[in-house]
């Protein structure tokens, strides 16, 4: 009977040693699969909507978030911002932004949906560097005197108004790219997707 005691312990061990490097495993093997359903850097790089809170982005100001791996700027412009617009349609090269490179919704003046708030991919469509904000009228920034403000990228010397609208004779061959996004409340906006999910 003192032998069978013997085996009954000797059991247990292994019963449990067996249930820990089972317990081990089992939990390994779950730690990729829980994390699988997490979405992964390259799925947001591939394209994960983001979505922004632009309740304390006063006038005047800009913000920027990363969407598919591009700084994505949003500007609360001005009544002042709004107002250059018109004046420089004769010398920027796609007023209305024509060109199939951005939303329906965005082809238009201020390319947007509300008119104060811009919200475009901040990299230069010349050769991809980002434009600096020259946000100062005239000659403060090292612009020219009758500058309205907008953006300079440096590379090259491409010039985008408040509206990302490249000027004419410039190495940029298109406006700055505006991406698909959704307003959620008045305070929220969702970039990579639009009022169809596209």
């Amino acid at each position: 009977m003192s032998n069978h005691g013997k085996m009954d312990s000797g059991r247990r061990r292994l019963i449990v040693a067996t249930a820990a490097i089972g317990g081990v495993g089992t939990a390994t093997a779950l730690i990729p699969f829980a994390s699988s359903l997490l979405p992964s850097e390259r799925a947001k790089a591939a394209g994960a909507s983001v979505e922004v809170d632009i309740s304390k982005l006063k006038p005047g100001q800009k913000m920027v978030v990363e969407w598919r791996g591009k700084p994505v700027w949003i500007i609360n412009r001005t009544k002042e911002m709004l107002d250059t617009l018109p004046k420089l349609n004769d010398q920027v090269a796609d007023p209305q932004s024509e060109k199939e490179m951005q939303p329906a919704y965005a082809r238009n003046e201020t390319r947007s949906i509300k008119p104060e708030m811009l919200v475009v991919v901040g990299i230069c469509t010349h050769l991809g560097c980002s434009p600096g904000a020259k946000f100062k009228v005239g000659g403060d920034e090292g612009m020219s005197s009758d500058w309205l403000g907008g953006f300079l990228c440096p590379c090259h010397g491409s010039t985008f108004d408040f509206a990302g609208r490249v000027f004419k004779a410039k190495p940029a061959p298109t406006n700055l790219e505006v991406p698909p996004y959704v307003y959620l409340s008045d305070t929220r906006i969702l970039i990579g997707e639009d009022a169809k999910g596209a």
